[in-house]
């Protein structure tokens, strides 16, 4: 449960963070038109338009690599015995039992627990799609009318994420710990899946809407998405927390993220080739 909890806070931490950069973007954006009293024409800044919020994102990099200098060690190193550690790993996970027949044995192969690679193989294919929808949509905001685009500009564009990002710290905080507990994270994460589906059939049918209802309707559908998004994400790395004992889950971690980057990797290109 304590595990849960952590990456429950996490989610929290990293879901608006993922939106909060693109929308500080959109905003940053070409400031000599934007805020062209202080980002003059023939400026620096009107030669460069996305200079700036490349700087902005550069020093958030940069203060946190300082920052990171002062991370304590977070590697449980207690003067335990073997029989304590187990027990205390036992406890930790919930995996209670006097049966030496369920003891999982502490040089398992990582790549042939199939509950594991099931929950990274559907992490992997859900963040691949996931990466393509975020750079295609920004795409399709910005694009004319002409191209079943939505005509945004960067600042409307900047502020459907700003508040999806709100709105995930919302839903996180306080509807998914209720949620997980009486669905299960297996459960709820089909059935955000399953929603997601006709809610992104419907964003062609989005843009033949205009004024204050386009405004409106996009940014509930847009907020819905993300929810959903991070439920599943959520979710899978629950289950993945699940999969391994609490001395394989650093282990488990690396390989879902590899994996996981490759099919982000791969997004990217496929989602502006489509």
């Amino acid at each position: 449960m304590l595990n849960e909890l952590k990456i429950i806070l996490l989610e929290i931490l990293h879901s608006p963070i993922c939106l909060i950069g693109p929308a500080l973007g959109g905003y940053l954006a070409q400031p000599a038109v934007k805020y062209p009293h202080l980002f003059p024409k023939d400026s620096f800044w009107d030669k460069f338009p996305y200079f700036l919020p490349s700087l902005s994102v550069s020093a958030f990099a940069f203060v946190v690599a300082i920052a990171c200098i002062w991370l304590p060690e977070t590697l449980h190193n207690h003067p335990l015995s073997n029989e304590s550690i187990d027990d205390a790993e036992a406890l930790e996970t919930g995996n209670i039992s006097n049966d030496d027949d369920k003891i999982i044995q502490k040089d398992e192969n990582l790549f042939l627990n199939w509950p594991l690679m099931s929950s990274i193989i559907v992490y992997s294919i859900f963040s691949l799609y996931n990466v393509a929808y975020q750079e295609v949509f920004s795409l399709w905001a910005v694009s004319p009318g002409r191209f079943g685009g939505l005509n945004f500009t960067t600042d409307n564009v900047g502020d459907v994420l700003a508040i999806s990002g709100i709105g995930l710290i919302v839903s996180q905080l306080f509807l998914y710990p209720s949620l997980e507990r009486a669905f299960g994270p297996i459960k709820f994460a089909r059935i955000s899946a399953v929603l997601s589906i006709p809610l992104l059939q419907s964003y062609p049918f989005i843009a033949m809407l205009s004024g204050i209802t386009l405004y409106l309707v996009i940014n509930i559908a847009s907020l819905l998405k993300n929810v959903l998004s991070m439920t599943i994400i959520t979710g899978l790395f629950i289950m993945q927390n699940r999969a391994v004992e609490q001395h394989q889950r650093g282990a488990a971690n690396g390989i879902a993220m590899t994996i996981m980057s490759i099919f982000k990797a791969i997004g990217p290109a496929g989602g502006g080739a489509v």
